[in-house]
């Protein structure tokens, strides 16, 4: 309890810097995650359609996600430097794997029948991707996200070993000074983050799903 009551009171005393870093931690975390959906969304959807490179991309990116995240930034910093540039480049490659994954998984699972009912009543492509698969992929793509958003919110707090900033620097500094308090300022606030991206991301999962007939 002593311990909360001292990272408040270092809350209270520092509010400037706090918020400073949670938006900096916000905003590392959603521009790698807007770039993740922006590359692997797109890309998922022609690995699930043509098959082209599907097997080796997609091993490529299972193992990817086997390397723990300080691994990856620590293997960029030679070649991409520090600051907040590299840390959303090494945050963009942590948050492809589960979109990826799950978008060929939602495209690859879609009823065939619905497909070919669409077709069927004279639909081209552009339409029947727009308005049937898409809508009927979205809640699994969705959880790819929702699970990538966890994840980056989480890993953005690594990002301050290579000066990228954030929450992270209140852990890195705790963990320098030996002090638990200081460290909390910033673990708290990162498992609260990540807590509420689950809360919204899970909401709009059950928004995108059907209701069952």
């Amino acid at each position: 309890m002593a311990l909360l009551l001292e990272a408040y009171q270092y809350l209270l005393e520092n509010q400037s810097d706090f918020w400073h870093a949670v938006n900096t931690h916000l905003l590392l975390s959603f521009l790698a995650l807007g770039i993740g959906v922006v590359i692997c969304v797109p890309l998922g959807i022609y690995l699930a359609k043509t098959n082209r490179g599907s097997m080796v991309i997609l091993n490529a990116v299972n193992i990817g996600r086997i390397i723990p995240s300080l691994a990856v930034l620590a293997l960029a910093m030679p070649y991409i430097g520090v600051g907040f540039g590299p840390s959303l480049l090494a945050l963009s490659l942590l948050v492809c794997p589960p979109i990826l994954i799950n978008t060929v998984t939602a495209f690859r699972e879609l009823d065939k029948s619905v497909i070919e009912a669409a077709y069927g009543m004279g639909m081209d492509h552009r339409r029947v991707l727009r308005t049937v698969e898409i809508p009927l992929a979205l809640p699994v793509i969705i959880t790819g996200i929702k699970t990538a958003a966890v994840e980056v919110i989480a890993s953005a707090a690594l990002a301050a070993f290579i000066g990228g900033g954030g929450l992270g620097e209140y852990i890195l500094n705790g963990i320098a000074l030996a002090q638990t308090s200081l460290l909390l300022v910033g673990a708290i606030p990162i498992a609260i983050l990540a807590l509420l991206a689950e809360v919204i991301f899970g909401g709009i999962e059950k928004w995108t799903t059907p209701p069952l007939v």
